[in-house]
């Protein structure tokens, strides 16, 4: 318990140091913590810890009190994002986005048709493999941080931390298993180059570490890294 409380005090550091108090710096943590709502696990029995905008649950508009299991389909709209948990599982959906969730009582299968999503996933079994797809990946991963990034011509995908397995839906060629510490190996991935060719080296964009900490906490546990200020890069308001 005082490992994560000093999670928690890290994180609101962070946000204080960062200016995300002050109008116009980041967009998704500034009203939350403006609020008071340091990080804490999830109560039995609550899905959500940040709600903005429109955000739709099975096509119907969604509260904070809204329960979302592991088969849910969740939009967001223009200028909106939700914080959520799904068992031990914990997303950040940013605006502008379409996310399909598969399984029973557990997520086994995610599409993410279009937007950005940020997830932490608890560890599965040895055999159970959860699989992500995008229009041009998919992403099979065991106990994992990842970021993804759905357009139409190409996926971005940075897995934070621990292992994922990518591959281009278009190309049998474009494979590769990638291991991370701490945003490593980030990828393009591609629908439309040479055979072999559709898997690109990336930079590392769009979310922080102080987020990772914020939904890991969400769930019980810890990022497995080291807070050093990198990987803290301000983005635009707006999700």
């Amino acid at each position: 318990m005082q490992d994560i409380n000093e999670t928690r005090r890290r994180i609101l550091i962070n946000a204080l140091s960062a200016g995300l108090f002050a109008v116009g710096s980041m967009g998704l943590l500034r009203p939350v913590w403006a609020m008071g709502k340091i990080p804490a696990e999830l109560l039995p029995g609550k899905s959500i810890y940040d709600l903005r905008g429109t955000v739709k649950i099975n096509g119907k508009p969604a509260t904070m009190e809204t329960l979302i299991n592991a088969s849910a389909l969740i939009e967001t709209g223009a200028d909106s994002h939700l914080i959520f948990a799904v068992n031990r599982d914990a997303f950040i959906l940013r605006s502008s986005s379409t996310l399909q969730l598969v399984g029973r009582g557990m997520i086994s299968e995610m599409t993410l048709l279009s937007g950005k999503l940020l997830s932490v996933f608890g560890k599965r079994e040895v055999r159970q493999l959860l699989n992500i797809k995008t229009v041009t990946a998919t992403i099979g991963i065991r106990g994992t941080g990842i970021y993804i990034e759905a357009d139409p011509g190409q996926s971005y995908v940075c897995t934070c931390y621990g292992s994922s397995e990518l591959a281009s839906l278009a190309d049998a060629k474009s494979r590769e298993t990638v291991t991370t510490q701490h945003h490593d190996a980030p990828r393009y991935i591609l629908g439309g180059e040479a055979a072999g060719n559709n898997i690109r080296v990336a930079p590392m964009i769009n979310h922080t570490d102080d987020e990772l900490a914020l939904i890991e906490a969400l769930v019980g546990r810890e990022v497995p890294f080291a807070f050093s200020g990198s990987y803290s890069v301000p983005r635009k308001s707006g999700y």
